[in-house]
């Protein structure tokens, strides 16, 4: 009920803002990390709604003597291993260190024990005249996560990216300039397949900003740079992957371009299709689709907010410019999803070309409300419900987005509140505007019952 949902101050906590947002593989659970370096991890419940399952704090704040520099806490990216038995694992990392931690139930404990008293001290020995069989009763269901790998002193510079293997046995870590691949099972070295670190420093023209695995090819990865391009490797060719097998670049009008090119065609996102044939890449203006049999220009290209080129000096005075949004496939692939300011998301969809702008902020979203589509003007309103382009507040910005692998169910993570959208169902049976489940901000005590 509306009642039930509390109004919130524009203030929080820096370290409330949540910095990744991942589903799993069936879309059962969702993980959050924020600056604060804790995982949330949502679980779905029987009747449709995402309900907290788990907290824990993965990373804490460090300090690296040698180069008298802070490490924060700030989760950089969450992602899920492929599910083997009933515990779930994923990998969080910060800026310098990855753990991989496992996720489990417990419902029984132990009792009995003969060398142990209740509280787990050992016995003296004397004392121990009869030998019991230990049994397990029931208990309330507890989660428990337990880190059980740390990977470390990989990375001089700062991860942006880690990706599972379809191997379901590797992995791999990009920072600014190098990519490493990393077992599982093996904490104590790394293999380094691609390194972009020129021999002098001064000679640096590109820098990696995001790396990802093929779905289906445990051989082929994808990594994007500064320079707007985005590079396919193969492992099989060489070990060092620094030769591209493709490169994935569109060639730019000379007379166009100006101080802000290279910034705006920085690729801040790029994800595999879930059939493999295409990339979805993201720079600061557009969205692009490319086909991995065409390299020279993209398929598709949708624009985010072409309405901010005017305002391009402004957004680089203020380093908006730099801001790095992600973007999203739908289970189909069908359907693109990305962020834009002002707490608006976009949708485009590829067959129709249709695209809509909707809004994810406490101000329009009530329980099971239906999301109205905005739309920025840059001249006169049309509509009373039009934005202006120079009323956008561009604090307010949709950076973390995830679309469930299965279904029509997103999440949306706006500062430090997290939305979940879902496409309703009309009573004939076919799908109308995205509905919302709208949840409080991530931390906050919740109304009893949870309120999503």
């Amino acid at each position: 009920s509306e009642e039930n949902i509390k109004p919130i101050s524009e203030k929080y906590i820096k370290t409330d803002v949540i910095s990744t947002v991942e589903f799993n593989q069936s879309g059962e659970f969702l993980a959050t990390g924020d600056r604060g370096g804790r995982v949330v991890i949502f679980q779905r419940e029987p009747q449709g709604e995402y309900n907290v399952y788990s907290t824990f704090q993965s990373h804490e704040p460090e300090f690296d003597y040698l180069k008298s520099l802070e490490i924060e806490e700030k989760i950089n990216k969450i992602r899920w291993l492929p599910l083997h038995n009933p515990a779930h694992f994923l990998l969080a990392t910060n800026d310098k260190t990855i753990k991989l931690w496992k996720v489990s139930e417990r419902d029984k404990r132990a009792e009995g024990y003969n060398l142990r008293d209740e509280e787990g001290r050992l016995k003296d020995l004397s004392t121990v005249t009869t030998l019991q069989v230990p049994v397990l009763r029931p208990m309330d269901l507890l989660v428990e996560a337990s880190p059980r790998r740390v990977f470390a002193n990989g990375h001089a510079y700062h991860i942006n990216s880690i990706s599972v293997n379809s191997d379901c046995e590797t992995y791999l870590s990009a920072d600014d300039l190098r990519i490493n691949l990393w077992h599982l099972n093996i904490t104590d070295r790394s293999f380094n397949i691609v390194d972009l670190k020129p021999e002098n420093m001064e000679d640096l023209s590109e820098v990696i900003t995001v790396a990802e695995f093929h779905p289906h090819h445990c051989h082929l990865l994808a990594f994007s740079s500064s320079t707007g391009t985005t590079r396919l490797c193969d492992m099989r060719a060489r070990a060092l992957c620094d030769q591209h097998a493709k490169l994935f670049e569109e060639a730019v009008d000379p007379s166009r371009r100006s101080f802000f090119s290279e910034i705006v065609s920085s690729v801040s996102d790029v994800k595999f299709s879930h059939s493999g044939r295409y990339l979805l890449t993201r720079d600061y203006l557009t969205v692009k689709v490319w086909d991995l049999n065409m390299e020279n220009k993209p398929v598709e290209t949708y624009q985010v907010h072409d309405y901010l080129r005017t305002k391009l000096c402004s957004l680089y005075e203020s380093d908006c410019i730099f801001d790095k949004f992600e973007c999203a496939w739908n289970g189909t692939d069908s359907v693109i999803m990305t962020g834009a300011y002002n707490n608006y998301f976009r949708m485009f969809d590829r067959a129709s070309l249709r695209d809509v702008t909707l809004e994810a902020s406490r101000e329009v979203c009530k329980r099971r409300a239906v999301l109205q589509p905005r739309r920025v003007c840059v001249g006169k309103k049309r509509k009373e419900t039009d934005v202006s382009v120079d009323s956008l507040d561009f604090r307010k910005k949709i950076l973390h987005t995830a679309w469930h692998p299965k279904e029509n169910i997103i999440a949306i993570a706006a500062s430090n509140n997290l939305y979940i959208f879902q496409d309703r169902l009309t009573p004939n049976g076919h799908h109308n505007t995205p509905e919302i489940q709208s949840a409080p901000p991530k931390w906050q005590t919740q109304p009893n019952p949870p309120t999503y």
